[in-house]
């Protein structure tokens, strides 16, 4: 069963989604943003269920607090995104903590190149797992904040939580 739950942080009201698991946990398969880009939104027959994401509900906040570099997560196990996709996010997950990548860096990461990259942004851009598959530490080549599904203010955000802006 599908099942949800808000959570407020800085970023604002973050929507989880995720599948129920026998013990009755979720593995996640979404985090939206508020505003942003291609969010998912509730469907009739998901079930609210907030007891459900407390494991991940506890890394957002030490994450934000600065105690969790790299979350540790159960990810729902349906495939979601294209293969080019899953290679593309499969790349952002590579990137540490307090670092940047630029597109055309995740572009060779997945052996793309010239017009591919652009290619890439998409696929970022579509990453189901914001926060947790850090596409925000992906940036433009000349250093600027380009793109971000959820707005570039929480983008800087993020990176400035990080210790990762390039100014």
């Amino acid at each position: 069963m599908t099942v949800y739950a808000r959570v407020d942080g800085p970023l604002g009201s973050m929507l989880l989604v995720g599948e129920e698991t026998a013990d009755g946990a979720a593995a996640l398969a979404s985090l939206s943003l508020p505003e942003q880009k291609g969010a998912v939104t509730v469907r009739d027959g998901w079930r609210h269920a907030p007891e459900a994401f407390t494991h991940v509900t506890e890394q957002l906040a030490d994450y934000f607090a600065g105690r969790v570099k790299v979350f540790d997560v159960p990810l729902a196990s349906g495939e979601v995104g294209t293969p080019f996709q899953r290679k593309v996010w499969r790349a952002l997950e590579e990137i540490p903590y307090g670092e940047t990548a630029s597109y055309g860096q995740i572009a060779a990461r997945v052996g793309v190149s010239g017009a591919g990259v652009r290619a890439v942004g998409t696929a970022i851009g579509r990453n189901p797992l914001l926060v947790v598959r850090p596409c925000h530490r992906v940036i433009g080549a000349d250093g600027s904040l380009r793109g971000y599904a959820a707005g570039p203010e929480r983008k800087e955000l993020l990176l400035g939580l990080e210790g990762a802006l390039v100014r």
